[in-house]
């Protein structure tokens, strides 16, 4: 490869360019820069043998990254790498000898390659060629600038150096001439020393000379701290030479002057227009002089006792609980604080049993009149019985609570924060039985709403009140007022309230006081109520309306599939306490409501069931049944007690689900030809009239029992509208078959039992779950009424069936 460029600038920019960076050109000569090797080249300081030493190393190092990057992309044949570059005929080896590769190609190649070889050889040069040109031209610019760096630092630091030498010169001119001043002051600094001694103790002298002057002039121009701090900085002396005359004569005009002030300052002291500042400036001044700090204390403390006292005695006027709170931060807070602060700057620099004693009597002052302003407050918040908005009450706690911080930091010995925070959780837990109570009398309300709307006479016109509708009501209203407690005692807990943040409030008002003690109590106080109406009529002097039972035990249903869990996780997820005490479980709740209603549902049917228990008791107690006529139509009660239930089944339709049935025969309301046909009761009771029958009925009959199922009158009621007419029937016909046994009955008498009979069993079947029930104790009733018959001649089945279609 030739050189193009005869100058040394192009010969270093063609060394340099086989670097793919100019930062790497400092690989050229070890330790010396690029900057400084082009200045070389272009100054003439490199020789020629340099240059030719850096073509040779120039050189290996192209063969040398250019045997590098081959090898980054694969183009060696693994295992022959390091053979490779111990080869000397390998252009691109670190080992390479020209004439033995001129050599092989001469003896392997033919004239045509070796002319392809020149030709790639020379195509090679040439790009080599203009790469390099393209890095000089490229970073030309760059040397320049370096050069030129290099050349102004060079100056800059030839001119700093004839400074620092100026500056070296300097200094030992100063050094020189500081030693010549002390060389010549150094024989009368001893008598200036001295000389300085005595001036300063004659004007000592002077100022105690002139002490009583100065203090006469003072208190004549009222610079009564002016005076004292004459006095306390002679003091002093004067009781250490008070044993020489003069220095005598001078403590006893002092002491004369200062006793006066003394009395003055006592005056101003006692004073009670003195403001407070003044109080402080007269305390400070008489501890100067040597008043006794415990009768200072006692005085300080005796006469703001009076200003305090006043403001408790303005709080005894009543008014809003913000404004009461508000007058006294602003009166007695702030003056107990004033005067805590004033006392403690006064009192707490002297000495350490000064300090004690002082910093006690301020306690035991602060907490004899906190512990009756502590009582005006709770005397004021329990008349606080309002609860149409708790956020006032919660902002005058709030208050009060912040502005017992600053006293609490002033003295903590008097415990003003702890007292009131005690006032704050007592009036929180007032609150919250206030709100129960409010809850219970709200509920008490609504009841007596439904009650009213119940008992209403009946306009012509307008209907019933559907118990729906008066159920969905009731329970909105009371989920409605429960959700407003919630959101009112919920600002106890804001962030904002200053006593939030206290353990109390994050834990036992969360899960005790108001889950427990307010949404728990609430639930067990519904449950308490709706079971008092389940006392035996005539106790409180009135009955309950069956309705209104029926409506409690559904709300208590209801409470116990869903309302009572709704409202509980509504409760926790508003007050997350942090307190690990136990808790009543929603079980334990939904049990006691199921119970409840339950109870509730079982006295329903028991008061629907006496309700026409009545009306039958009534018609076969009243009516003469031996002497009655030929029935030739169906009784009015009968019809009345079918109205009756039907007006049940309507009503509790609206509030329960209708329940299981069992499945009925196609001939439901014929069953009675089989039943009570004539033919059946002449098999069973002729024989008991006729000589020949030695049979006793009575045997019959209980043989009959033997072999029916037997039902249980009371059973418990399920919640379905199907268990609850059951049960109502079962009490009414089992009545209707007591009183058919107490009365006697003529043969007419037993014909109309049998139309009533078949008249109940058309209309009562369809009510009950199963219709055997009815059959078998309108079976026990014909039986009882046979029995007690004294001409027991039943009425045809179709006759019964033509009266009954006609009634």
């Amino acid at each position: 490869m030739h050189v193009r460029f005869g100058d040394r600038a192009a010969h270093a920019s063609n060394v340099l360019s086989s670097w793919v960076s100019v930062d790497a050109a400092e690989q050229l000569v070890p330790g010396v820069g690029v900057v400084s090797l082009l200045c070389c080249f272009l100054c003439g300081s490199m020789n020629m043998a340099t240059v030719g030493a850096a073509e040779e190393e120039d050189s290996a190092n192209k063969r040398k990254a250019h045997g590098m990057l081959k090898l980054y992309y694969g183009m060696t044949e693994e295992g022959k790498t390091g053979e490779r570059h111990l080869e000397p005929t390998d252009v691109d080896g670190v080992h390479f000898n020209p004439e033995l590769y001129l050599t092989k190609l001469r003896k392997e190649s033919s004239l045509s390659q070796l002319m392809d070889v020149e030709a790639d050889m020379v195509r090679q040069i040439r790009s080599l060629d203009s790469e390099m040109q393209t890095l000089v031209y490229e970073n030309y610019n760059k040397f320049i600038s370096a050069t030129d760096t290099i050349r102004k630092m060079k100056n800059d630091f030839k001119k700093m150096e004839d400074e620092m030498d100026g500056l070296a010169t300097n200094m030992a001119v100063i050094t020189e001439f500081s030693a010549r001043i002390s060389s010549t002051l150094q024989e009368r600094h001893q008598q200036i020393t001295k000389l300085s001694g005595v001036h300063t103790l004659l004007r000592k002298l002077q100022f105690l000379f002139e002490l009583p002057a100065r203090l006469k002039k003072c208190i004549e121009l009222g610079a009564y701290a002016q005076a004292v701090s004459y006095h306390s900085k002679a003091r002093s002396v004067l009781q250490q030479y008070q044993h020489m005359p003069s220095f005598h004569g001078i403590q006893t005009d002092c002491q004369a002057i200062m006793a006066g002030l003394a009395d003055t300052l006592r005056q101003r002291f006692r004073d009670p227009a003195s403001s407070p500042q003044e109080l402080s400036e007269c305390v400070d001044m008489l501890l100067n002089l040597e008043e006794p700090a415990h009768l200072l204390c006692d005085e300080f403390l005796t006469h703001g006792r009076g200003r305090l006292a006043s403001h408790l005695s303005d709080l005894q006027e009543s008014g809003d609980i913000l404004e009461f709170v508000d007058r006294g931060c602003g009166g007695f807070i702030s003056d107990a604080c004033l005067l805590a602060a004033s006392y403690q700057s006064l009192f707490s620099k002297e000495s350490g049993s000064t300090a004690q004693m002082a910093e006690a009597k301020l306690t035991v002052f602060l907490e004899e009149l906190s512990t009756g302003y502590f009582e005006l407050v709770e005397k004021r918040l329990r008349q606080e019985k309002s609860l149409g908005d708790n956020s006032l009450l919660v902002r005058a706690l709030d208050r009060f609570h912040r502005r017992l911080q600053a006293p609490s930091k002033l003295v903590p010995g008097c415990g003003f924060n702890r007292r009131g925070t005690e006032i704050v959780v007592r009036a929180a837990q007032e609150r919250l039985t206030q709100y129960l109570q409010a809850l219970e009398d709200f509920f008490q309300g609504c009841l007596t709403d439904v009650r009213q709307a119940l008992a209403a006479p009946r306009l012509p016109g307008k209907e019933m009140p559907a118990l729906g509708d008066l159920l969905a009501g009731l329970s909105a209203s009371v989920l409605n007022q429960i959700k407003t407690v919630l959101a009112a005692v919920h600002l106890f807990t804001a962030k904002d309230v200053a006593f939030s943040d206290k353990p109390y409030f994050k834990g036992e008002f969360c899960s005790q006081g108001v889950r427990e003690g307010l949404i728990v109590a609430f639930i067990k106080s519904v449950c308490q109520t709706a079971r008092q109406f389940c006392e035996v009529p005539g106790e409180k002097g009135t009955s309950t309306p069956p309705a209104l039972l029926l409506l409690l035990s559904r709300l208590c249903l209801d409470y116990e599939t869903s309302t009572i869990s709704y409202i509980l996780t509504l409760t926790d997820e508003q007050f997350l306490g942090q307190d690990h005490s136990p808790v009543t479980p929603v079980s334990s709740l939904c049990s006691l409501a199921r119970s409840t209603a339950q109870t509730l549902l079982n006295q329903f049917v028991k008061s629907q069931g006496l309700v026409v228990s009545q009306m039958l008791r009534k018609s076969v107690e009243t009516r003469d049944w031996v002497a009655t006529i030929e029935p030739r139509n169906v009784r009015a009660v009968m019809k009345r007690v079918v109205e009756d239930i039907t007006g049940v089944d309507v009503q509790v339709g609206l509030l329960y689900e209708e329940g299981v049935r069992k499945a009925h025969s196609s001939d439901s309301s014929k069953r009675t030809f089989s039943v009570y046909s004539s033919s059946r009761l002449q098999g069973r009771y002729a024989q008991s009239y006729t000589p020949s029958a030695p049979m006793d009925t009575n045997l019959l009959s209980n043989i009959q029992k033997l072999f029916s199922e037997r039902i249980d009158i009371f059973s418990t009621v399920q919640f379905n509208k199907v268990s609850i007419l059951t049960g109502i029937i079962k009490i009414s016909l089992k009545t209707f078959l007591e009183c058919v046994r107490l009365r006697t009955f003529g043969r007419y008498g037993l014909q109309q039992i049998q139309v009533d009979c078949h008249y109940l069993q058309l209309y009562l079947w369809r009510f009950v779950s199963d219709e055997n029930l009815v059959h078998c104790l309108l079976d026990e009733v014909m039986g009882s009424a046979a029995h007690r018959c004294l001409d027991p001649a039943p009425m045809e089945q179709s006759v019964i069936e033509v009266i009954c279609e006609r009634g």
